[in-house]
């Protein structure tokens, strides 16, 4: 709800219409769900078990903790408060504040950070207030907090100090739902999910520019975070543009041998082009070793098998390129004009759904940005035995939510995990 209140300052690209916005992200869930995906928001993860387990009540309240702040208002010392009155700028009376919140309540502390300035009144209660708040207002992006690479989830390191809390948060989610968490981004690193995408077991690309940087991928190799032989790692030197700020505004895989590319980004000659670090682990155990520079990244996907469907400019800035692959070439687009040149390639073998996602656009992402993906595997193995090796949960909690699993006939297989839009006003 707050960041709607000035959206260039939230990171928007436009006003919002929280209605339509959260209209548009439950149809948006709904469609993945018809797909077959299990499909939780953050909200959801949260609040799962709460109401009857103890341990999972007790880690939401501690989740709040570092969300609310107490402090003296600008002005006055502690020493201005009666030694009564002090007791009310204490952990202990935070405690005991969050110990009576319904859950509704202490998501809502989570997700828009409240600061409360004490000073005193001299009156009535002694004490008075005023509020601050640094609420999570892009949390509807799931895709940037983190990757899943074939190791595991690997928590980014977002560039926005306005989006820095949104990590912590959906670390939290990951562990609940006893996903395990295998690394993490460190400064200077910068990392944000919408830069990665992998390519099966041998390959995975991380764009690197506006928003993550190359110590980010550095990292990525040294701490053996990928689990695969290659990392190409995308270059956007020349132009760096808010409109195309990740890799998944200019690049999406359909399958495994198509993509969607910026059409005008394609080729040695273009003003804007990407080019291509590629970093190959002769063996594993041995470090990753700088095997191709400097490459177009057209010719880089096209040396890998892939044939490009080259999307316009105009159609890019609707989202054309932010889609969202279900598996098996089931893709959800926003733009009705790139679904069309999608689905008349002869290389596409797959299906396209449209959804008005116009409402969420507005904040500068699309179904992509919207959606991240909380475990693959390869085709070959089986989901079921995967998922229960992963799972370790504090036996005081409630066991995860269930992820269902979805048949293994493609590259990966997928979960999705998602925030619905606006959810502090979710609970009004």
């Amino acid at each position: 709800m707050m960041g709607g209140l000035h959206p260039r300052a939230s990171l928007y690209e436009r006003p919002v219409n929280l209605e339509t916005a959260k209209a548009a992200h439950a149809e948006f869930r709904r469609v993945m769900r018809e797909a077959g995906l299990k499909v939780l928001t953050v909200r959801d993860v949260m609040a799962y078990g709460v109401g009857d387990h103890m341990g999972a009540r007790v880690e939401l309240e501690e989740l709040a903790m570092k969300a609310l702040v107490y402090k003296i208002a600008e002005g006055h010392t502690i020493d201005d408060l009666t030694e009564e009155d002090r007791y009310y700028l204490t952990d202990a009376y935070m405690r005991e504040v969050l110990e009576h919140m319904s859950i509704a309540q202490l998501i809502d502390t989570i997700l828009i950070n409240p600061t409360v300035h004490i000073a005193p009144s001299y009156r009535d209660t002694g004490l008075s207030a005023t509020y601050t708040f640094q609420p999570l207002s892009n949390l509807v992006y799931t895709r940037d907090q983190q990757i899943t690479t074939c190791r595991g989830i690997v928590m980014g390191r977002l560039r926005s100090p306005q989006r820095q809390l949104e990590v912590e948060l959906m670390r939290f989610c990951h562990t609940k739902l006893g996903l395990p968490v295998v690394g993490e981004i460190r400064v200077p690193g910068y990392l944000e999910g919408g830069d990665f995408f992998p390519a099966g077991r041998d390959l995975a690309l991380v764009g690197i520019g506006l928003r993550s940087n190359f110590e980010a991928a550095r990292q990525l190799m040294e701490g053996d975070l990928l689990g695969t032989s290659r990392l190409a790692v995308v270059r956007d030197d020349f132009e760096q543009h808010q409109d195309r700020m990740h890799l998944d505004c200019v690049f999406s895989i359909l399958g495994d041998d198509v993509c969607l590319m910026l059409e005008e980004m394609m080729g040695d000659y273009s003003p804007t082009r990407r080019l291509v670090d590629e970093y190959t682990r002769p063996e594993p155990g041995k470090p990753y070793e700088l095997s191709r520079q400097g490459v177009e990244f057209a010719a880089y996907m096209r040396n890998n098998g892939y044939h490009i469907i080259p999307v316009a400019g105009a159609d890019q800035l609707l989202y054309g390129c932010n889609v969202l692959n279900l598996g098996n070439s089931r893709i959800i687009s926003v733009h009705a004009h790139t679904a069309r040149q999608i689905v008349r390639d002869s290389h596409f073998r797959g299906d396209v759904q449209i959804i008005d996602f116009t409402p969420i656009t507005s904040m500068y992402g699309a179904v992509h940005c919207s959606s991240q993906v909380v475990r693959r595997c390869p085709r070959h193995m089986d989901p079921k035995r995967s998922v229960s090796r992963q799972r370790s949960n504090s036996s005081r909690n409630p066991p995860p939510p269930p992820l269902p699993l979805l048949p293994p006939e493609r590259r990966f297989d997928a979960q999705s995990l998602g925030c619905e839009q606006t959810p502090f006003a979710e609970a009004q």
